[in-house]
């Protein structure tokens, strides 16, 4: 009798909840509403969240929102809610009847001053008193520029938030920042006005299905997966969006963000993270995804120049010119195609590539994940007897295939000479038309299956943003996470010409690229030249290495490319003599930016450098740990030592941290590595010096207004930068004068203002270092890419 009581009593309380819940009545405010995403996708999107959950719990009001006038926005909005479609299976009727209740719930406003989120705030809850509904949340969509953003959230927070017991939901949506800096502050701004949990910053990948299908695809397949995920079965890894649309229209917003940053960074990142992260033992467990994800960033290789191709289909600078009216003589540098190698440093997939690829004014549309396995199979037979589908050694690939391109729809491929796999109710498996082939092989040699029902990734991410799963949403720490793994990359693209290619099937071969040694480069040569002005008639063949003099001294100048190979070429040719002639080479390297490609120039392509026989010193050093990725010495280990193999003993670090202090005057750091240096170098006269100059004139740690270590007996000294971390150590004027031959490496349009200005003075170390660099009785050498020299 209890036992039925207390059923009876719990079914009578469920009710009274599922009553309440009834009630309850979720707000959706668009703002952005009359605009292209907001016309394409999201309105679709919210109607067809209004077909999935009107009547299951709560009531629904849709708010379009934007700076337009009232009734000029209500005749915006209205037409764009006349394009709303009902899924192909329902009833027209039954269409007419839900378009038509929408339409009653839809009401346009206008959001330009505080006031009007005030009006806005007083409209909302007057629609809950009459009918006694408690309201349930409110949801906010960002379909706005981002500079936009602070001032909507602030007015949101003060004016809009909804009562005590209900929840607030802000959708953002990209661009989320132009690199680490300003994503760092735009996402400060947020939190002043939002907590992390109400935030859903929107990938619209992630709604894509495809890509929503490779965690649970790799939880579901564990067992046939654990073996084959790592890097003694994967080749490499394919991660492609290609489209055949140009940026016409789009110039502004292309001009500023480019390829990388608009799909490279966001898109192609995130399937990486999901393809590559361990796989936590629960992947519905929001925090636990997100995690894992945060340790693969953690173990991904820093990004250099070398990691990346660049190229503009040929019409861009031209629709930049008319769109934004710049002069006939302006060359846009931004990219539209970008190829990208990455590599995860952590024991599962040491040394496999990972490919990034996209692009504008391409031979096709089409997006997929490709991984493929390494085929270690030998078949006796012929080819002609091999089993259609199952020899082993036909290709092994799984590929996410995103949609688009020959098959037309999203998929799950999966070689059938891999494993039968297994997905879930909502997929079946399909058979594409007679004769089609993908990734080299008949799609009948694939288990293939597709979505039962096809849904928009909009659809599928507002559906999300309605239930609170967060899973498919970009957090703060994810975001900054992947701005910190891209910027250096996009800084050191900065002022690089990208490879012009004429679009679509015309591109033929000149977009191919190869990788070796973590470098990417285009499999046809073209050679670097100037950007032609109007009317100019100039060849590839009238740039090529620029012999000059710069201050009375040998100058070589070339796109940097060129130069960065001809600088190393020099440098081994100067390492083999003096091996030839004293058996050891004495080479001191600077450390920064500049040098990078240089180091991986050395560690890749110069196979006859005596390594063995040299011994690497440093020009200067950050006091810092050794192992902080601010140190000089850290840089040149991860960019060349660990690549080369120097003898641990010719190795040289400068002696910053000692008694686990750092640069301390009294455990005399630097006159340890000056009887160092006078121990081993005969005379303390380097074989080759490295320096570049700095913006402000300086060179090695040797800064304007100081006279530390300008003159005087001391090899190496103490000193203080204007920029952190403030403390350095660094060899002295009279020490890298002492140099057979000293080599200025200077690179950038950045550097330009400089190296006019050093071009014109005299011999003043104190208000400009390199002025004094001088060798007594060796050579000078200035090596200036074009963007140096010539601006």
């Amino acid at each position: 009798m209890w036992k039925m009581l207390t059923v009876a009593m719990c079914v009578a309380l469920l009710g009274c909840l599922q009553a309440q819940e009834l009630q309850g009545h979720v707000s959706i405010i668009l703002l952005g509403a009359t605009g292209d995403l907001a016309k394409k996708y999201l309105w679709q999107g919210l109607f067809q969240l209004y077909l999935d959950e009107a009547g299951r719990g709560h009531s629904f009001s849709f708010h379009g929102a934007a700076l337009t006038a009232p009734k000029q926005g209500q005749e915006l909005m209205a037409k764009a809610l006349e394009s709303l479609s009902c899924p192909k299976d329902m009833e027209p009727s039954h269409c007419a009847e839900h378009k038509d209740q929408f339409l009653q719930l839809s009401r346009y406003h206008q959001l330009k001053t505080a006031e009007d989120y005030q009006a806005l705030n007083k409209d909302i809850e007057a629609q809950l008193q009459p009918a006694g509904l408690r309201e349930a949340g409110r949801i906010f969509y960002f379909s706005v520029p981002p500079f936009a953003y602070a001032d909507i959230a602030r007015n949101i927070n003060s004016s809009c938030r909804p009562g005590p017991g209900a929840w607030l939901r802000v959708v953002l949506e990209k661009p989320f920042g132009h690199d680490h800096l300003s994503a760092q502050q735009l996402a400060t701004e947020l939190r002043s006005f939002f907590q992390e949990e109400e935030m859903y910053r929107v990938d619209h990948y992630l709604g894509k299905q495809a890509v929503a299908q490779i965690l649970p695809f790799r939880d579901q397949n564990r067992k046939a997966l654990d073996g084959l995920w790592n890097r003694h079965h994967v080749e490499r890894v394919e991660i492609i969006m290609k489209e055949t649309v140009d940026a016409e229209g789009r110039t502004s917003f292309y001009e500023e963000y480019g390829v990388i940053r608009d799909v490279l960074q966001n898109h192609l990142t995130e399937i990486l993270t999901l393809v590559a992260m361990e796989l936590p033992h629960s992947v519905s467990s929001v925090e636990a995804v997100l995690r894992h994800k945060l340790r693969l960033f953690q173990a991904l290789r820093g990004l250099q120049r070398a990691s990346a191709v660049v190229g503009q289909y040929q019409a861009y600078s031209e629709q930049v010119r008319r769109e934004l009216q710049k002069l006939d003589s302006f060359h846009s540098l931004t990219p539209t195609f970008a190829g990208v190698l990455v590599h995860v440093d952590n024991l599962r997939w040491e040394g496999v590539p990972f490919i990034l690829m996209s692009g504008k004014a391409l031979d096709e549309r089409v997006g997929y994940a490709r991984i493929l396995f390494k085929n270690q199979a030998c078949c006796v037979q012929s080819e002609k007897h091999w089993a259609a589908a199952q020899s082993q050694c036909l290709p092994r690939q799984l590929v996410f295939y995103i949609g688009h391109g020959d098959l037309g729809s999203p998929a799950v491929l999966v070689s059938r000479n891999l494993f039968r796999p297994s997905l879930p109710s909502s997929w079946k498996e399909v058979e594409g038309p007679p004769g089609l082939r993908l990734f080299g092989s008949p799609l009948s040699s694939y288990y293939a299956y597709s979505p039962v029902q096809e849904r928009d990734a909009y659809s599928i991410l507002l559906s999300h943003i309605y239930h609170g799963r967060k899973d498919s949403f970009i957090t703060t720490e994810n975001l900054l996470a992947s701005w910190g793994f891209w910027t250096p990359l996009l800084e050191s693209l900065a002022h690089t010409a990208p490879r012009l290619y004429p679009g679509g099937a015309e591109n033929g071969h000149l977009l191919d690229f190869e990788f070796s040694s973590g470098q990417l480069f285009f499999s046809q040569q073209q050679p670097e030249q100037l950007v032609p002005g109007p009317g100019s008639a100039s060849m590839p063949s009238d740039f090529q290495v620029l012999r000059a003099k710069y201050r009375e001294s040998p100058l070589v100048s070339a796109w940097s490319e060129e130069l960065i190979s001809k600088l190393a070429t020099d440098i081994e040719a100067t390492a083999v003599q003096a091996v030839r002639h004293f058996g050891q080479f004495h080479l001191a390297l600077s450390g920064g930016s500049s040098p990078v490609a240089l180091f991986q120039q050395l560690a890749t392509a110069h196979y006859g450098f005596p390594w063995a026989h040299t011994h690497l010193w440093l020009v200067d050093e950050r006091c810092v740990p050794l192992s902080d990725p601010e140190s000089n010495f850290q840089g040149l280990q991860a960019h060349l030592l660990q690549h080369v193999r120097v003898p641990y003993l010719n190795i040289h670090p400068m002696p910053v941290h000692l008694q686990q202090r750092l640069c301390a005057e009294e455990d005399h750091g630097a006159q340890l590595y000056a009887r160092e240096i006078s121990t081993l170098v005969a005379n303390s006269s380097f074989d080759l010096v490295l320096l570049g100059m700095g913006t402000d004139g300086h060179t090695a740690s040797l800064f304007p207004q100081s006279p530390t270590g300008l003159d005087g007996e001391q090899l190496v000294v103490l000193t203080t930068s204007p920029s952190q971390p403030h403390r350095r150590m660094s060899l002295s004027l009279p020490l890298i004068n002492r140099a057979k031959k000293v080599a200025v490496l200077v690179m950038g349009r950045m550097k330009r203002e400089i190296t006019m200005l050093v071009s014109r003075v005299g011999h003043d170390p104190k208000k400009w270092p390199i002025s004094g660099v001088l060798p007594h009785s060796g050579q000078l050498v200035w090596y200036m890419d074009y963007d140096a020299f010539l601006g």
